[in-house]
């Protein structure tokens, strides 16, 4: 949820912080106060397009920044933020976007500097601003898949994964067909290049970890003086006569002579003699070294030589003689592709078929598991319609099929285009007059007729999307009487368990809030302020009565004001 909005120097606002709850939070005021403006400054920080025209006049640069509360450690937006390296471990989020008077942003989140698409990306997980004109993903018929995914997720999830398993390797090897077939040019000079580079490689006749072992060489031989020296000096202390091997031999003579009188000095008699013979085992390999040390200045040059040309190919085809030895593999095994290329397409195509064929049927369940989804969202629309006084209205989700190219595959005589999501075109249509035929969702007219069909959709996705905060600005424009109160209590019932906040007109809307914000403005010094209030109770009174009679609050509008928010309260329970 939106726990928190700052803005200062934004249109009209000088600065205002103003703290949200969960629930339903309605926004009121006189026209011009400056509601609208608030939500344009929501949707700024959600990575809308920005202008310097919203900085006020005189300032250098607007500020708005949000806190969001993040319940659910599952909620898509911490992975998102996780794949831009933002740090939101502790469940909160905060956005932040500053734009200057030449128009420029700078945007944050959790105080990571990130662009406007990435502010936008995370934005559009946390605030979902609805107004009557906005074009909105349920508007986008390119978005109503995806809804419907969400809609049915449960069933279509694990359907789309087995489809999506075989969709990614049919697109692969389609991929590598496609590769091998189309550019015998290209193909010639990639041939020419990796049986070069083959060549480069086997001449080298490399081993596995030959540069570590002849770095280990090379350091000997470098350093043979050194080690001759150590060897010979260890060698000569423990050689000879007084020195220690004799003396060592005399310690381990003198205490075997006293050995059986008791355990302590049986036991300093048997470490002498372990002693003596590690010093003479030690002493025979010291010996052995040094008959072996031989300074050879020829293979300290071949060392070098060699080294420098593992470290040449190094740079062309690995950080290791392993990964060098890897890619010669592989390209090994792309030469023999290459080279019978024919034979190896032939066999592909054959491959790809029978993919295809257990594709085709994946995609054709992922369709079966849509059409009961789609089927069971039509009911539940057709029940939120009819709440709202619109049951003669018809809704239906419409199938078709991704219109496909030359190369794609044919179902049922037409080329098809399979995604990831596969082969699908589905699109919402509704008709709101009876005898009248279904239209597409997005073609359908605008007014107060088109706020209930959003919100009637938006009562139903928005137990789906997982987004944190949803904001309708003005949707119960244009409606009243009997229709109001039913949008009322539906915008009311999106709000339980979430936060909604709604910019409104209707005293019936009003009145079902859980927090109640009046915006107003006046002018001091010659400039015009907005600022934020919290109502009390009997402030709300006050305000839902402005609302049904205008400028002058009566006592029988305060009546019809107290009337209407008993029940609301009724209608909560």
């Amino acid at each position: 949820m939106l726990a928190e909005l700052s803005i200062k120097n934004f249109a009209i606002i000088e600065a205002i912080t103003v703290s949200f709850e969960k629930g339903l939070t309605v926004l009121t005021g006189e026209t011009g106060a400056g509601k609208s403006i608030i939500i344009d400054a929501i949707h700024l920080l959600a990575g809308g397009r920005g202008s310097s025209e919203f900085v006020r006049y005189g300032e250098s640069k607007a500020e708005l920044e949000g806190l969001f509360l993040l319940e659910n450690n599952r909620h898509p937006c911490l992975e998102r933020c996780e794949e831009f390296g933002i740090d939101a471990s502790d469940g909160m989020v905060v956005l932040r976007r500053d734009i200057s008077s030449n128009g420029k942003s700078i945007c944050r989140v959790n105080g990571k500097l990130v662009t406007i698409a990435v502010l936008r990306e995370v934005g559009r997980m946390l605030i979902d601003i609805h107004g009557q004109h906005d074009n909105q993903e349920l508007m986008d018929e390119e978005h109503h898949q995806f809804l419907l995914d969400q809609y049915g997720a449960s069933k279509t999830v694990p359907a789309l994964e087995a489809y999506r398993e075989l969709y990614g390797k049919y697109s692969a090897l389609r991929k590598k067909i496609r590769q091998l077939s189309d550019n015998e040019q290209e193909i010639a000079h990639r041939l020419d290049l990796i049986q070069f580079q083959l060549n480069e490689i086997e001449e080298a006749g490399l081993e596995p970890d030959e540069d570590l072992k002849l770095q280990e060489e090379r350091k000997e031989i470098s350093n043979f003086e050194k080690i001759f020296e150590a060897l010979q000096n260890a060698y000569n202390a423990l050689n000879g006569e007084q020195r220690g091997l004799d003396w060592t031999g005399h310690a381990m003579s003198s205490l075997e002579d006293v050995a059986s009188i008791n355990e302590t000095l049986k036991t300093m008699s048997e470490n002498a003699s372990n002693s003596f013979y590690i010093l003479e085992d030690l002493s025979f390999q010291l010996r052995s070294q040094l008959d072996e040390l031989e300074y050879d200045p020829e293979r300290l040059n071949f060392i070098e030589g060699r080294l420098n040309e593992i470290s040449h190919l190094k740079r062309k085809y690995g950080s290791t003689v392993e990964e060098i030895l890897t890619y010669s593999a592989k390209i090994e095994e792309e030469i023999e592709t290459l080279t019978n290329r024919e034979s190896h397409v032939h066999n592909m195509k054959s491959e790809l078929a029978s993919l295809f064929k257990d594709m085709k049927i994946e995609a054709e369940n992922v369709t079966a598991v849509r059409k009961q989804a789609a089927k069971k969202l039509s009911s539940d629309i057709h029940r939120e319609l009819k709440e709202l006084y619109m049951d003669k209205s018809s809704f239906d989700v419409v199938f078709g099929r991704r219109q496909g190219s030359k190369d794609d595959p044919e179902l049922d005589g037409e080329k098809v285009k399979f995604t990831s999501d596969g082969a699908d075109l589905i699109e919402f249509y509704i008709s709101t007059n009876p005898g009248e035929p279904l239209k597409p969702l997005s073609r359908t007219a605008s007014g107060g007729e088109l706020s209930r069909i959003m919100l009637a959709l938006k009562s139903i996705f928005s137990r789906h999307q997982g987004v944190t905060s949803i904001i309708f600005d003005e949707v119960d424009t244009g409606v009243s009487g009997r229709v109001a109160q039913s949008i009322a209590e539906k915008i009311y019932r999106v709000s339980v368990g979430s936060q909604v906040l709604c910019i409104t007109h209707l005293p019936q809307v009003a009145a079902m809030a859980d927090t109640h914000l009046f915006i107003s403005k006046d002018t001091k010094k010659g400039r015009t302020k907005t600022s934020v209030k919290p109502l009390s109770d009997d402030e709300k009174i006050r305000e839902i009565g402005r609302m049904i009679a205008g400028v002058e609050v009566t006592d029988l509008t305060k009546e019809h004001a107290k009337e209407l928010l008993s029940l609301a309260s009724s209608s909560k329970k």
